[in-house]
């Protein structure tokens, strides 16, 4: 019987052109694939071969499909492949914007599964760990520089960094990807955040030792340029590589470009590289730049404090207590008893 419909499976393989296993099936030819055939199917017994429709009667009926149901509730799946050259992420907008202005029945609710419930739930999950990662960030800072100021602007520089991740993948053209794109991120987070540390700890550092703030930040700038060119430079020059696909084979001696092994990394790659690049010069100006003005902020808000003391204790300090007033009422009273004013 399965030799007249479905066929009989006898085995499974992968070819290049296909992402999952194909089944190997066994089947009659076509033209003996038909109704007319089948009444004619013999079936072996002890006394022979004998005709199917001595035991079974044909007879037409409705076809009777399988309901799928999630939650009690009935299923309809419909799955799709996306063309190559095109996102996915693209295509599943364009179709829930075509099914917004579409007219479905009272009832029917459309949830995308698949590649974008993934994506959604690698969004969500990255999210979450950068946000954790930026507050224990928040509390080390804090603590170690004793100064909200200070710390605000190191995290800010990774907010920053973004635009050269973007600029990154823009030059390479690549897509941002949630989940290589959103590691990126994270990863650039700690190299960026480090560069900053060693730029603020140097000017704390010279502060301490008498130095006014604009003296300060240029002989930072000066001792901690080259560490900060050397860590970008290394770190920008060990990921080309993989941002322009490179595959280097040491035993066959071969150097591959756009090799398979590659393309899941060059996304990564291109988002360290470029937020890096453009977060280097963010550290070495804009940081030192921001370092002044919050000092010379806090020296006028502490200007402004001081001043409004001293109104305050100004009343008091200058005229001390209020003279008491001469007694002249007390020379009339005198006079009206009969003596002298006093």
């Amino acid at each position: 019987m399965q030799l007249f419909t479905a066929g009989l499976k006898v085995a499974e393989y992968r070819p290049e052109t296909a992402d999952g296993e194909v089944d190997i099936r066994v089947r009659f030819p076509t033209t003996d694939r038909s109704l007319a055939q089948l009444e004619q199917f013999r079936i072996p017994t002890s006394q022979g071969l004998v005709p199917i429709r001595n035991f079974v009667e044909f007879r037409p009926a409705p076809r009777t499909g399988t309901l799928q149901r999630v939650d009690g509730r009935r299923v309809v799946t419909v799955s799709a492949d996306v063309a190559e050259g095109l996102l996915a992420s693209e295509r599943t907008e364009a179709l829930r914007a075509a099914l917004d202005g579409a007219r479905l029945p009272a009832g029917v609710e459309i949830v995308f599964a698949g590649q974008d419930e993934e994506q959604r739930e690698a969004g969500l999950f990255l999210a979450q760990a950068f946000a954790a990662a930026v507050f224990l960030m928040l509390i080390i800072l804090v603590t170690q520089f004793d100064s909200l100021y200070q710390a605000a602007l190191v995290l800010s520089a990774i907010v920053f960094s973004t635009a050269g991740v973007l600029l990154g993948l823009l030059v390479t053209g690549r897509p941002f990807g949630v989940v290589m794109g959103g590691i990126g991120v994270i990863a650039l987070a700690g190299i960026v955040v480090n560069n900053n540390i060693v730029l603020i700890d140097t000017y704390n550092d010279l502060l301490e030792r008498g130095l006014d703030p604009v003296d300060a930040v240029l002989r930072t700038g000066a001792q901690r340029l080259r560490p900060v060119l050397l860590t970008s430079a290394t770190t920008v020059l060990g990921l080309m590589p993989m941002v322009l696909g490179v595959n280097i084979d040491i035993v066959g001696r071969k150097v591959l470009v756009g090799a398979p092994s590659t393309q899941w990394w060059t996304e990564l790659a291109s988002a360290i590289a470029g937020g890096l690049t453009f977060a280097t010069v963010l550290t070495l100006i804009l940081t030192p730049a921001m370092l002044v003005m919050g000092a010379r902020m806090g020296e006028r808000w502490r200007e402004r404090r001081r001043a409004r003391r001293t109104a305050a204790q100004e009343p008091s300090g200058r005229g001390g207590t209020p003279p008491e007033p001469r007694h002249g009422y007390r020379a009339v009273a005198d006079q009206s008893r009969g003596g002298g004013p006093t």
